[in-house]
């Protein structure tokens, strides 16, 4: 039951990872969605309150209740997503990544602007980049793909960024260092570079891990389009068409290649 309550969050909240993790084999199913499911959790929990204190608390609650985990605790009970959590009980490797994503939610608590595209970067590798990180190391990774994982991650994450823009301005936070066309079109150039520099390890990342890279299936199209038109990340029109998408997910699904 509380894997279906981790389904119907991510319909309504995450439904492009949905896809790519209902892609996967049972077995994968079963870590995936309560993964994506959680991290949903994480970053609502940022946004519970428009008191800022009220949100660090909210978060500081994930945090102790991860650690926990780490520590060989069972998941508590009464939440349905923690429930389903149990596979990362007594891994505390997992839970220090998942630390550091609790701890770079605390962004959204308070929208400081960014100092430059390095620490851009930086939070996007902490969330985006070690969700996926922690995905691919649930499907059996090895330490030595991290790298590779990481930056496919991070780049997905920056193309998922760009297009949350027009919503969290609207939101009053300052989600780019440089809104500037050229600058966009620059952090687009670095997203890609990224996504070619993973490409070159693909080979570190073991077959049955893929599942967790499909998640970043739009990245490269979508920051192919940022580089060339930025002002669609501002208008809100950066975005593939339905067959672009459903075509290049069923690419990357029956080949391997993400």
């Amino acid at each position: 039951m509380s894997l279906d309550h981790c389904r119907a969050l991510l319909v309504s909240a995450d439904p492009d990872r949905l896809r790519t993790a209902e892609a996967a084999p049972r077995a994968a199913q079963a870590l995936l969605i309560p993964l994506y499911a959680l991290n949903v959790e994480i970053s609502r929990a940022a946004w519970a309150s428009t008191e800022p204190l009220v949100a660090e608390m909210r978060l500081q609650w994930w945090r102790d209740v991860l650690a926990e985990l780490g520590q060989g605790a069972p998941p508590r009970t009464g939440h349905p997503v923690l429930e389903t959590c149990g596979f990362l009980q007594g891994d505390g490797a997992a839970v220090a990544v998942l630390d550091r994503l609790v701890e770079a939610r605390r962004w959204d608590v308070w929208g400081d602007p960014f100092a430059g595209s390095g620490a851009l970067w930086d939070h996007l590798e902490s969330t985006g980049g070690a969700l996926m990180w922690l995905a691919a190391r649930l499907l059996g990774a090895p330490d030595s793909a991290e790298s590779t994982v990481r930056q496919f991650g991070s780049a997905a994450a920056l193309a998922a960024w760009l297009r949350a823009v027009p919503s969290l301005t609207a939101r009053g936070r300052h989600p780019l260092p440089d809104p500037a066309a050229d600058a966009v079109s620059e952090l687009a150039r670095q997203g890609l570079d990224r996504i070619a520099a993973a490409r070159r390890g693909r080979g570190q990342v073991p077959g049955p891990a893929l599942p967790a890279l499909l998640a970043g299936w739009q990245a490269r199209p979508l920051l192919a389009l940022a580089m060339k038109e930025p002002a669609r990340v501002a208008s809100g029109t950066l975005a593939l068409s339905e067959f672009a998408r459903r075509g290049s997910l069923t690419w990357a699904a029956l080949t391997g290649r993400w």
